[in-house]
């Protein structure tokens, strides 16, 4: 099942550089070595297996930009899924910018009227910490009035921290057919198990694609943050000949456990009772396995997962 994802902004904004490190393995360091993007540059990624997003990374120089628009409409915006266009929020040239936007906007509900969009406010890091929140909210509330009629969500977001995590976790989500029956088994499999929380990551990009919760946590990126550190620790493995399969991390307040999941995915438990044995955890994840496995082939979504015993 292939869907079509174009990422644009203008020239400079950092598209190549988030969709590097979220999907190519780059660390944010790295991304200072790669060149402007000229024209379109197509990659097929393969997420939760059966899910291939047909990404066109499309160059922002003014040049590529009116042609985009004018000469081949229909070529870049047809058969649309979602559109994600980068703003860089310390650009001298927004006037320039919405104006681009809104020819993409125009061509999109033209050729692709359903397809849903995103807006990222980029490059937040550059801006002093107090004044973050003031600036999203201002560049949040004047996208929603450019984007009418169409519907747009915006996210702040930095290759320095969790909010790029953030952003392409809620998107992928969206594209995902069956969310919501993966939703609601994970939710089945956390009450049975007595988990605080559990979370389900993509293999390859260590996205969150699902995650439930029995009690409230004061740290609402938790997830990304979880998502970048083990990420980070995955390559140090990958660079040193060594396989990351699991992790298990115990305090006097909680047990968290990281462990392959499917042939997709990777779990996350987190339970309150520090004192409980690693091996009744690990069990019901192992006894959990063949039903998530089905359940990300759509085809087996009918599948009950009541015959499933976690102990």
């Amino acid at each position: 099942m292939k869907k079509k994802v174009l990422l644009m902004g203008k020239s400079g904004s950092g598209k190549t550089s988030m969709r590097s490190i979220i999907f190519a393995n780059y660390v944010a360091r790295d991304t200072t070595r790669l060149g402007a993007t000229i024209d379109v540059e197509h990659s097929h990624v393969r997420f939760l297996g059966n899910l291939v997003l047909n990404l066109w990374d499309c160059g922002g120089q003014e040049s590529f930009m009116q042609q985009y628009c004018t000469q081949q409409p229909d070529n870049i915006f047809r058969n649309v899924e979602v559109l994600i266009y980068v703003f860089d929020v310390e650009s001298q040239e927004l006037e320039r910018d919405v104006h681009y936007y809104q020819s993409c906007l125009e061509a999109l509900l033209h050729n692709s009227p359903d397809a849903k969009i995103f807006c990222l406010v980029h490059k937040m890091d550059l801006l002093a910490e107090e004044q973050r929140d003031i600036v999203f909210k201002v560049r949040e509330g004047d996208l929603i009035g450019l984007s009418k009629p169409g519907n747009v969500t915006c996210f702040r977001t930095s290759i320095w921290d969790e909010t790029l995590y953030k952003a392409w976790s809620s998107i992928v989500t969206m594209l995902i057919p069956n969310v919501a029956a993966l939703e609601n088994s994970l939710t089945h499999f956390a009450n049975v198990i007595e988990a605080d929380e559990v979370l389900l990551f993509e293999k390859a990009t260590f996205l969150v694609i699902s995650h439930c919760q029995s009690k409230k946590n004061r740290d609402s990126h938790r997830f990304e943050k979880v998502s970048n550190i083990i990420k980070q620790f995955k390559l140090s493995c990958s660079k040193l000949g060594a396989k990351f399969q699991s992790m298990e991390v115990r305090n006097n307040a909680f047990a968290a456990f990281i462990d392959t999941f499917t042939s997709n995915t990777y779990i996350m438990v987190v339970m309150s009772d520090p004192n409980l044995p690693s091996e009744a955890t690990l069990v019901n994840i192992r006894n959990a396995r063949k039903y998530f496995e089905e359940l990300e082939n759509p085809n087996n979504v009918a599948t009950n997962h009541h015959n499933h015993k976690y102990h």
